[in-house]
């Protein structure tokens, strides 16, 4: 008779460890002392906020404009393309360290990165003529100066290249956004494959467990209790099942 009760139970209960197990590993290291705020930032409509979620308390500068360019790809990025016009976006290393570990600073940095690509969308709707290019400077003490340069464009050089550009842009980022669903859905795949195997180890664990039912008759205890021992320790003996007054149900 198997008996394999509780291994899948045992088995969820595994998993659920190992989940939390990882995801408590993810926090700990470089940001262990990082502590997650969350703010309501302005947007770009006026009187519109946002939740968002933002990061300070950083134990170096390099940490922190890492976790920054994770989230605004553009800042300290030299030039990139925002709707096809060159753009670029400084935020100056003083200020990053006047942010990291101020979090009414680190709010008010985070509200204007993150208005940025919607503000140059407006700009370049709403100029005369063509933009050849944006800038926007965060000097040390977080005053910002936005610079842009552009012209009447008349024969539309400039804004054939500006949408060449836009149409790069997209694709690129379209590449980007598959690349990332390949990676979730390999390391998912590889997940799978590793939950697989360990439950088909578990089954295989389960299968090779057996549990057994003796029953010796007598009119000895310390005898029959002897006799017990020796039924247990060998269950499918025949010296087991041959023995007198032992009724061995398997």
């Amino acid at each position: 008779m198997m008996a394999v009760t509780g291994i899948e139970r045992n088995y969820s209960a595994y998993e659920s460890a190992y989940a939390a197990q990882k995801k408590e590993s993810e926090k700990e290291g470089k940001e262990s002392r990082v502590i997650t705020s969350t703010v309501e930032l302005k947007t770009s409509t006026p009187g519109k906020t946002r939740t968002e979620q933002i990061k300070t308390g950083y134990s170096n500068v390099n940490d922190y404009a890492k976790y920054l360019q994770d989230k605004y790809s553009y800042m300290n990025a030299g030039t990139t393309s925002m709707q096809g016009v060159p753009t670029t976006v400084s935020v100056s290393g003083a200020f990053l360290k006047k942010c990291m570990n101020d979090p009414e600073k680190a709010k008010y940095l985070e509200e204007n990165l993150a208005v940025i690509p919607d503000c140059v969308s407006h700009a370049i709707s709403h100029s005369l003529g063509t933009l050849t290019s944006i800038s926007v400077q965060i000097d040390a003490n977080g005053n910002i100066s936005m610079m842009s340069s552009g012209t009447s464009d008349p024969d539309g050089k400039i804004a054939r290249e500006n949408a060449r550009r836009k149409a790069k842009e997209q694709k690129e980022n379209e590449e980007k956004l598959e690349r990332k669903r390949a990676e979730k859905k390999q390391a998912k795949r590889e997940q799978e494959e590793r939950l697989a195997e360990m439950r088909a180890e578990r089954k295989a664990e389960g299968e090779n467990l057996q549990s057994y039912e003796f029953k010796v008759v007598g009119k000895d205890v310390r005898d029959l209790t002897e006799k017990m021992i020796a039924a247990m320790k060998n269950p499918n003996s025949a010296a087991v099942s041959a023995t007198a007054g032992i009724d061995l149900q398997v």
